[in-house]
Order: C-alpha cells, then sequence, then structure tokens
C-alpha cells in the first residue's frame, strides 16, 4: 500500500481514478462527488479560513449548486445563516512564560517548550502561580471518578495529560474532556489555569506541526451564552518531549506518566515543584462568518415538518505557515469531502421521484468547526427550523476514503438506535461497522454531531475504518502524520472512488430510512446523553 500512495503521490490527475477498484453502487460513481472536492479544494479557496474571502467563495459556489439542485434556502438571510465571532490572535513579541523554582526562572522558548492557547479569555497582565499534576484532569461523577480528590487547586494551575483511565466509556470521557466541561469542574476546584500535555500515544499532528501555526488565529462564538471557560486566566499547551521540566523534583517523572497513560491507566495526582510566571498578549477582531442551510421538502403532511439533518463543515484553517514551500491547507478531506458529499447527496435525492422523503432532509454545511464547532453549536442552539422538529443528525467530516471501505467507524454507535440502524445498513452491503478502535483520539467530541447532541438531538459521525492491527490501521496513521492538517491534504493525493461512493450509498440509506420511519430515531435508555432529550441542551 504505501508503494502505491507514493506512486499516486506524484499523479495528481490520476490518482482518483486509479484507486477506484471497490465497485460503486448504483446511485454513486465517486468522480461527481470528488469533482466537488476539486472545486472546494482548489488553490483559489485558500484553505477556506473561517470569515475568510475563499470560504466565501466556496459558500457561494455551494449555494449556486443547491439552487441548481432546487433546493429551498432555509437560513435566516436566504441559504446563510449568519454567526458572530471573536478573533484572537497570540502577539508572541508581547507574550513569555517561566518555570520558577528555588526563586530561579527558567524561561520556556514558546513553540519549542510550549504555546498559549487563546481560544479561552486569557487574563489581561502577568499571571503567577504554583502547578499541581491533576491526572487526567477529569471529574466524572457518573462513574465516581475524581481527579481532584484530596488535590489543594486553590488558586493555582492545574497540569494534565490529555487522555482518561479505559474504565470510563469513550462517549463519556470525551464529553467531560471539553473545554466547557473540564473547566466547570477546575474551576470550581479553584483553580486558575491550566496546562495540557499531548497524550504521545494519540497525537494525530507531531509538535512540530503544532507548533508551526501555533500563532494561527483561533476564535470563538460572540455572544456571551457560548462563553465556557469564564475565569480561565491562563492555558498553555506542553510539548510533551520537553515535559521532563515540570515534573523534576517532584519525585516522578514524564516518562512514567506517559507510559500509563499509553495504556489509559490510572495516574497519581501531587503537586509539583514549579510555579508559572507567564503574561500573553492577545489581539481581538470581530469577524463574521455564515453557516449555509438549504431544506429537501418532505411529502408526508403529518411528517413534513420534522426534519434529518445532513451536516458538514465547510471551513478549513486557510493558510498558514509553509511545509515544502506550500502555505496553502487546502483541506480537500478535511471537510472538502464532507461539503462535496452533502452536495452530491442534494442533487440526487432531489433528482429521483421516487425516493421523495416523508421527512424533509436538511443539508447543513456550517462553518468555523476548526475553531471549535462554532458553526454547529451557534445552528444548534439557535436553528433555522423550530427545534423540536430536529429528529437526528449525520454528520460527515473527513470521512477519508483512502482504503477500500471494508469497515465503518461510527462514533455514537451504541448511543442511540442511529447505530442499530447504521450497523444494519452497512451489513447489507457487506461492511462491518464497529465503534471507535482508537478511544484516546476523543473523536465523539471533534466534530459537528456532538452539538446537535448536546441539545438532545440523536446523532452519529461515519467514516471509512480500520480494526486494530491491520495494514489498513497504518494507512490511516500515516495520513493524520503527513497529511493531518498539513497542505498535503489536497488534490494530488490518492482516494478511493468505489470507497467514496460506497460510504454515499451507506450514508444515503440511513438519511431515507430515519426520512421515512413511523417514529423518531430515540436515545438508549442507558446513553448518558440521552439527559439531554429530556432535560435541555447545553
Amino acid at each position: 500500500m504505501r508503494r502505491i500512495l507514493s506512486c499516486l503521490a506524484v499523479a495528481p490527475g490520476l490518482a482518483a481514478s486509479l484507486l477506484a477498484a471497490q465497485p460503486a453502487p448504483q446511485h454513486f460513481d465517486g468522480q461527481t462527488w470528488w469533482n466537488h472536492v476539486k472545486v472546494l479544494a482548489d488553490d483559489g479557496m485558500e484553505g477556506r479560513e473561517t470569515g475568510s474571502a475563499g470560504l466565501r467563495k466556496a459558500q457561494a459556489y455551494i449555494v449556486k449548486q443547491l439552487t441548481q439542485a432546487g433546493l429551498q434556502p432555509a437560513g435566516t438571510n436566504g441559504f446563510y445563516q449568519p454567526v458572530k465571532l471573536i478573533q484572537r490572535q497570540i502577539d508572541e513579541k508581547d507574550s513569555s512564560a517561566a518555570l520558577v523554582r528555588d526563586g530561579k526562572a527558567e524561561p520556556l522558548v514558546l513553540g519549542e517548550d510550549a504555546f498559549f492557547n487563546t481560544r479561552a479569555e486569557l487574563a489581561a497582565g502577568e499571571v503567577t502561580a504554583p502547578l499541581v499534576f491533576a491526572s487526567y484532569g477529569l471529574r466524572i461523577p457518573e462513574n465516581g471518578y475524581d481527579d481532584f480528590a484530596g488535590l489543594d487547586l486553590h488558586g493555582k494551575i492545574a497540569v494534565f495529560l490529555a487522555g482518561s483511565p479505559a474504565d470510563v466509556p469513550g462517549p463519556l470521557a470525551s464529553h467531560y474532556q471539553t473545554p466547557g466541561e473540564r473547566w466547570k469542574a477546575l474551576g470550581a476546584a479553584g483553580a486558575v489555569g491550566i496546562i495540557s500535555i499531548p497524550n504521545p500515544a494519540s497525537m494525530d499532528i507531531p509538535w512540530s506541526r503544532m507548533s508551526l501555526n501555533r500563532a494561527h488565529a483561533s476564535m470563538d462564538l460572540a455572544a456571551a451564552e457560548f462563553n465556557e471557560t469564564k475565569g480561565l486566566a491562563m492555558s498553555l499547551t506542553f510539548n510533551p518531549a520537553q515535559a521532563e521540566k515540570l515534573f523534576a523534583g517532584s519525585g516522578h517523572t514524564f516518562a512514567e506518566i506517559a507510559g500509563l497513560g499509553k495504556d489509559r491507566k490510572p495516574l497519581p495526582h501531587f503537586p509539583l515543584t514549579a510555579s508559572l510566571k507567564a503574561r500573553a498578549s492577545v489581539k481581538r477582531t470581530e469577524v463574521e462568518s455564515a453557516n449555509v442551510v438549504a431544506r429537501l421538502p418532505g411529502t408526508d403532511p403529518a411528517l413534513k415538518g420534522e426534519v434529518v439533518v445532513l451536516s458538514a463543515h465547510v471551513d478549513h484553517v486557510g493558510i498558514g505557515e509553509p511545509i515544502d514551500g506550500d502555505r496553502i491547507y487546502n483541506g480537500a478531506m478535511d471537510d472538502g469531502s464532507g461539503s462535496a458529499l452533502l452536495l452530491d447527496m442534494a442533487a440526487s435525492l432531489a433528482a429521483k421521484s421516487s425516493e421523495k422523503p416523508r421527512r424533509s432532509i436538511l443539508f447543513a454545511f456550517v462553518t468555523a468547526e476548526e475553531k471549535g464547532l462554532l458553526g454547529s453549536k451557534y445552528f444548534a442552539a439557535h436553528p433555522t427550523v423550530d427545534p423540536k422538529s430536529i429528529v437526528a443528525d449525520v454528520n460527515v467530516d473527513m470521512f477519508l476514503p483512502i482504503v477500500p471501505l471494508k469497515v465503518l467507524k461510527v462514533e455514537g454507535l451504541a448511543e442511540s438506535d442511529l447505530g442499530d440502524r447504521a450497523v444494519a445498513i452497512a451489513q447489507s452491503l457487506g461492511v462491518k461497522a464497529i465503534a471507535d478502535p482508537e478511544p484516546l483520539r476523543n473523536g465523539f467530541i471533534r466534530s459537528d454531531q456532538y452539538s446537535f447532541i448536546r441539545h438532545g438531538v440523536p446523532a452519529l459521525k461515519m467514516d471509512v475504518g480500520f480494526e486494530l492491527g491491520t495494514p489498513e490501521q497504518k494507512v490511516f496513521k500515516e495520513w493524520l502524520t503527513k497529511r493531518y492538517h498539513a497542505p498535503s491534504d489536497d488534490l494530488s493525493q490518492p482516494v478511493d472512488l468505489g470507497a467514496a461512493a460506497l460510504y454515499e450509498e451507506i450514508t444515503r440509506r440511513l438519511l431515507l430510512e430515519v426520512a421515512n420511519a413511523d417514529s423518531r430515531p430515540a436515545w438508549k435508555p442507558d446513553s448518558f446523553f440521552r439527559r439531554y432529550a429530556s432535560g435541555g441542551g447545553k
């Protein structure tokens, strides 16, 4: 497979067609999908940064295609739903960080040792506070799990390893690792800041690339209702390769911590011997972007007022620091692939009079996913349709048709009967559906379906997948290391058009089954997330 990948990488025009070995189902051939990807991920779109001219250009193309397909506008301004954002960008020339131990300051090299996270409202001026290692930095009441028990965090900065213990189910652990849920617990315990150490066992992107774009602007929704980290004065991400500096003199080493975290074993918690002295200079500006929303009307008089949402994000990360001389982060798979699927699906369903769904289907092309699921978070909180009319969300994001589709990974598989339906449909097409085999990657909370789940809507995300220990796992790992959030996620990469077509067919059948069923999808009785349907969204 590695030899095939390297050969195809030098043939941009041939890459898609040469890997199209898997027979395509009758509704899709993969090529119409790929044609949309070629437009959305073209260099002229400049990486589709949120709020940029490139993203607006991509959205205009989407609106044109939806109009030609005959779909109805379903935004608040035609097809558009405006979203107001605050952009934050670090000024490293006026920022600094140092570890202070025994009265001596050890300056940290920004980019090499650590970098500031600006999604939080960092405090103006200098922050100095003792450091405490807080294990995974989690409090999960449902499992009786508490990393802060017996730990004094008042006025201190919590250092934690990204990850979770193995005895906590993946989706539940992911939920409590969201910035809002984590800070709710840490803030209540008295912490003033956080230092997160990426888990070396689950780093999708090597530190060199993470650091390269650290000055890239972050964003958050402008409305105060969405501020989930109020009171967070300081936030840093620390390079695992330099993390021994944090643990010096503590009686523990980072090598020990990382070894336990790799297998999701329990971690100790303890005071560290250093304090952090830091100041972050952050420039704030207002930005406006938009979601694009379209409706395919249902045909059943009693059900057409209800909607099934098919969602994908349009944005990517724009223009960044050059890698091998290329500064455009095209985002072909992330998530030109998902937006292209929505366009292909809309045209296919609108054209087939024999497949008119009973419920309406809403196509939501959301913005600012790369900034923290912001477009979907806004839509889920302020939908352009009656909130009670949304029966389900099927989210497609970076589904990666880079190997034949034999295994379908389903995020949210066990949470609602949407998972059962996806399993049955996949099986009918000779595909095995499985839950996420790599829970450390936190995939459950990293895509837009999570925004719908937080508002009580059954939702899932499906991907071309693999089973652990297979050659396919190595192919995906190589893709993440080399292409994820890099300029090489472009149109020159090899794709399997047969896998894309089969994935589209599974998605089509799931959409139609949900749209045509007599009853709505339902949460499983034992799902943690069922509470949001009965108790309101968060």
